[in-house]
């Protein structure tokens, strides 16, 4: 299950990275996060972070071990979770947008493998429900970003 979300934030590609990349700062930005807890810090760039993100999720906590596969500074990293029989890869990407001086994309795109033949059948009513859900907090996380990095 793929979802992806974009706003546009007028600011440079540094700032709009600053925030996006300071993962152990996030619950200041991301109202939806509610605790972050680092497990492992590289030595240099975000290659192999790795952390816990508890978030509320139908009124529960909710905490995902994450970590950061992928990346390249002020353009996009990924992200890579596992849980429950899924694995959920993640990336933030940065863009310029064409036609807006001074303006950036920024998305977010999620996907949502199945790796069991239980979870597998559960993809069909996830489809229905869970990712107008998923959407709807990814594009807060993004507003949020946007609002602070406006900001600043």
């Amino acid at each position: 299950m793929n979802v992806e979300v974009e706003v546009s934030i007028k600011a440079s590609k540094p700032a709009i990275w600053a925030a996006i990349s300071d993962i152990e700062h996030a619950t200041k930005i991301i109202r939806g996060i509610e605790k972050i807890e680092i497990v492992n810090k590289p030595a240099n760039g975000l290659i192999g972070l790795r952390w816990r993100e508890t978030r509320i999720l139908f009124g529960k906590p909710a905490t995902a071990e994450k970590w950061i596969t992928d990346a390249v500074e002020n353009e996009y990293y990924q992200t890579r979770a596992e849980s429950d029989g899924f694995i959920f890869l993640s990336t933030t990407r940065i863009e310029e947008q064409e036609g807006q001086q001074g303006a950036m994309r920024l998305i977010s795109v999620h996907d949502s493998q199945p790796q069991t033949w239980m979870t597998k059948l559960m993809v069909i009513p996830m489809r229905l429900f869970f990712k107008g859900v998923a959407k709807k907090a990814l594009m807060q996380d993004l507003i949020d970003i946007k609002t602070a990095v406006e900001r600043a």
